[in-house]
């Protein structure tokens, strides 16, 4: 059996707040298989956004493991860590954070050369993922002529133009209505199957949750499977 996309082993994650030290992670352990689509939830202020941003590397626990596609994390210096997600990660945000100056098609060729490909290339890939989110007509257009979910269908498209191994989103939706946020979520779990990515959604959406593969649970720090 291959690796799981993405393996978190007994992550705990303290913090000092003044004489106390907040235990936001107690052992949180989970695993997502490629191409599945997992949805995280719970309460606010329960560590969902702590544990994405272990997850995604952005942060380092206090212990336990992270491992991307059977990579482990532990013990990498930052460079490593840095090359782990150029290569490896996708992140998608409630906010879209796509460069204003740049092109949609510029803003997912980007950070492709970044990562080493050839412009050409690059503006390949970007015609493709824009074509599969429903935006072929859109790639010349700056994203103040876009609308919301078109942005966001954007930033994507961005997230997966390396082909990452898994994509890490917090609440992708979470600024658009409610028609808006199905659509924009339904041409994410269509292009994030289709390479074979295995994704992480943080939601308080209940009803995009319920539309996922499964759904855990983040209470007092640790993570077990939700029937929604």
């Amino acid at each position: 059996m291959s690796d799981p996309a993405l393996r978190l082993d007994g992550v705990i994650r303290t913090f000092r707040q003044g004489e106390r030290t907040l235990e936001v992670l107690r052992g949180a352990s989970l695993e997502v298989r490629t191409g599945e689509i997992v949805a995280l939830v719970g309460p606010s202020g329960a560590g969902k956004s702590t544990l994405l941003q272990i997850a995604g590397l952005l942060e380092k626990p206090d212990g336990g493991d992270v491992a991307i596609a059977g990579q482990s994390a532990a013990g990498l210096n930052d460079d490593r860590r840095t090359a782990m997600r150029r290569t490896l990660l996708g992140f998608v945000y409630q906010y879209h954070h796509l460069l204003p100056e740049f092109t949609a098609a510029e803003n997912v060729i980007l950070p492709q050369m970044i990562a080493g490909k050839s412009r050409k290339e690059a503006a390949v890939r970007a015609a493709e993922l824009l074509g599969q989110m429903g935006l072929a007509e859109r790639g010349d257009h700056r994203p103040a002529r876009l609308s919301g979910g078109e942005q966001q269908r954007v930033a994507i498209a961005r997230a997966l133009a390396n082909l990452p191994a898994v994509l890490l989103a917090d609440e992708p939706t979470g600024n658009l209505d409610p028609g808006t946020a199905g659509r924009v979520f339904d041409h994410l779990v269509e292009v994030a199957r289709a390479a074979g990515t295995g994704v992480l959604v943080a939601t308080h959406n209940l009803q995009l949750a319920r539309q996922m593969d499964r759904a855990v649970l983040m209470e007092d720090g640790v993570l077990r499977e939700a029937a929604l």
